[in-house]
């Protein structure tokens, strides 16, 4: 797995926060870089989600998330995350993200599954029309 394999990058740097007693950033820590890639990838195509969730009362629901972890991220360290849809389902988002150090050494892989829900209903319901096309320009 390759940064460019990914259409989406999102570029950060560890902040001293983000490391544990070791020195290496404290594992939850990529889940928030990944969601952090994800709203860059809606951002980039001026999707304010917030609105949309107002607007049509669905929003999506985290049912999976993995992070394999292949070397440490240090204090102050710069390095991007690439994120992109690997699968699009009726109701369903699949997210493929990586997390690459400058020189390109891949440090952590990832999956997010959503699943889209009627918040009033309080079941999953099909992606909207316009949520899947704009994702579907992210796909893998």
């Amino acid at each position: 797995m390759m940064l460019d394999d990914f259409p989406v990058h999102h570029a950060m740097r560890v902040r001293y926060s983000e490391i544990d007693a070791q020195g290496v950033v404290f594992n939850a820590h990529y889940l928030t870089y990944f969601d952090t890639a994800i709203n860059e990838a809606f951002r980039g195509r001026d999707i304010n989600w917030l609105e949309q969730v107002e607007r049509s009362g669905c929003d999506v629901q985290l049912v999976k998330s993995l992070v394999e972890y292949k070397a440490p991220l240090h204090f102050d360290e710069e390095f991007v995350v690439g994120a992109g849809v690997s699968r699009l389902g009726t109701s369903s988002i699949t997210w493929a993200l990586g997390v690459f150090a400058a020189n390109g050494e891949l440090r952590a892989t990832g999956e997010i599954v959503w699943v889209y829900a009627d918040l009033k209903a309080k079941r999953a319901t099909a992606l909207a029309p316009w949520l899947r096309e704009a994702v579907a320009e992210l796909q893998i």
